[in-house]
């Protein structure tokens, strides 16, 4: 069975770094288009970068972009998010997730264009 294991999280001051991963199981990773998102408490849970099943398009959220990378290894069926300058508004748990569609890229932004998340990870950032 599609299996998502997000890991990496944890507490960090601003201005400082996260490497989140990915690791994926139970499907052919490399046709997927694969995204983050995240959700903070008390608020809708919302896109942050994905990346196309070749990892040669990604996308970002304006809020992210020049601070968060994200990236692929085909090969190790893992998708990551590195996460530089962080902010305490980047502050909520970080969920990774399979596109429904095989070779898909559009819509990348929206929750239900993903069929499949993991159990998320906590990222806090202090300030």
């Amino acid at each position: 069975q599609v299996q998502l294991v997000e890991s990496g999280g944890g507490l960090v001051q601003a201005g400082g770094s996260l490497r989140l991963s990915c690791a994926a199981s139970g499907f052919t990773f490399s046709i997927y288009t694969m995204g983050w998102f995240r959700q903070a408490p008390g608020k809708e849970r919302e896109f942050v970068a994905a990346i196309s099943w070749s990892g040669g398009n990604t996308y970002y959220a304006d809020s992210v972009k020049g601070r968060f990378t994200i990236s692929r290894d085909n090969a190790k069926n893992t998708v990551y998010l590195q996460m530089n300058s962080l902010k305490p508004e980047d502050t909520a748990t970080y969920f990774c997730a399979r596109t429904k569609v095989v070779y898909y890229s559009a819509n990348y932004y929206y929750p239900s264009t993903y069929g499949y998340w993991g159990q998320g990870t906590q990222v806090t950032v202090s300030s």
